[in-house]
């Protein structure tokens, strides 16, 4: 099922992390997607918060893309090596079960939504999701259709 998912519940949702300040300046955004869309905001905060080593802040923002828009996930961990920059999004690669950043590319691929790592090593991961024009909306506050929930956000799941 295809629906408007609005990915700045997420943030807002597990911005209790202790230790982790997330910040989010997506306001208004809506994304026509599969409502797993949830899982892939929580994999990727799940990955900052067991992978980063020494992660204190995650910062979410959009970018004008190509042919559309990019969401920006960053934190100020450790990286991605260069030579596994794609290699994570491979099943079963990965320190954990391996499934987490094969089957976030799978969800977002559903509705023609890609993602990248292009951190650099030692100072951070950087994940861009790159949404088509066709796959987005900006909203008027207190208009928003759709609410991102029922999300993990602790070191142990994901």
């Amino acid at each position: 099922m295809v629906q408007d998912q609005k990915p700045g519940g997420v943030v807002q949702d597990c911005n209790s992390h202790p230790g982790v300040r997330i910040v989010s300046e997506i306001t208004g955004l809506e994304i026509f997607t599969d409502p797993l869309i949830t899982k892939v905001f929580a994999n990727l905060l799940n990955n900052s918060l067991r992978h980063g080593n020494h992660v204190t802040e995650i910062h979410v923002h959009a970018q004008p893309g190509n042919n559309g828009l990019v969401i920006v996930w960053e934190d100020n961990g450790a990286g991605i090596p260069i030579n596994e920059k794609e290699l994570i999004f491979d099943r079963g690669y990965g320190k954990n079960t391996g499934l987490g950043l094969f089957l976030v590319r799978e969800i977002l691929a559903i509705t023609g939504i890609t993602i990248i790592e292009n951190g650099e090593p030692g100072k951070g991961a950087r994940f861009e999701i790159s949404l088509p024009k066709d796959r987005f909306r900006f909203v008027p506050a207190g208009k928003i259709s759709g609410k991102i929930s029922g999300i993990e956000c602790d070191r142990s799941s994901g």
